[in-house]
C-alpha cells in the first residue's frame, strides 16, 4: 500500500536527493566524472523502486539500506570537497550540500523502523491464524 507512513519517509529521502542534485550543480569533485550527479540519480531510482516494492518488505529494507550506504559515502565525498574548497564569497552557500544526504539517512532509518513494525504486525496476525 502506497499510503503507508514509511512511504512518506522514503519520498522525503528521494526529495533530499533531488534537492542535492539541484544544490550541487556547482560541486566539482572530479573533472572527468560527475560523481554527485550519478549518485543522485541512483538514489532517486533506488528510492522510487523501494516505494513501489511495498509488497516485499524485505526488499524494501534492503533497498533502503543500500540508499543509506550510498548517502553515507556521499556525505564523506561532500565533506572532503568542502575541506578542499577554498574560502571566499564565490560560493555563499558553502556547507549546505552535506545536509541533504544526512536528512535522507534519517528519513530512511525512520522508514526502516516503520517497515519492521509492519513486518512484525503481519507475522503476529499470521500466528493467530
Amino acid at each position: 500500500m502506497i499510503q503507508r507512513i514509511q512511504t512518506i519517509w522514503i519520498f522525503l529521502a528521494v526529495l533530499a536527493a533531488v534537492f542535492l542534485f539541484i544544490a550541487g550543480q556547482d560541486v566539482v569533485i572530479s573533472d572527468s566524472l560527475p560523481v554527485l550527479d550519478i549518485a543522485c540519480v541512483i538514489l532517486v531510482l533506488v528510492g522510487l523502486l523501494s516505494v513501489f516494492s511495498y509488497k516485499n518488505r524485505k526488499r524494501q529494507i534492503l533497498l533502503n539500506n543500500i540508499s543509506i550506504i550510498i548517502n553515507v559515502l556521499l556525505v564523506g565525498v561532500l565533506i572532503y570537497w568542502l575541506l578542499k574548497l577554498s574560502g571566499g564569497m564565490q560560493i555563499p552557500e558553502k556547507g549546505i550540500e552535506p545536509i541533504f544526504p544526512l536528512i535522507a539517512i534519517v528519513c530512511l532509518f525512520v522508514a526502516n523502523i516503520y517497515i519492521k513494525k509492519d513486518e512484525r504486525l503481519v507475522k503476529s496476525v499470521d500466528r493467530l491464524r
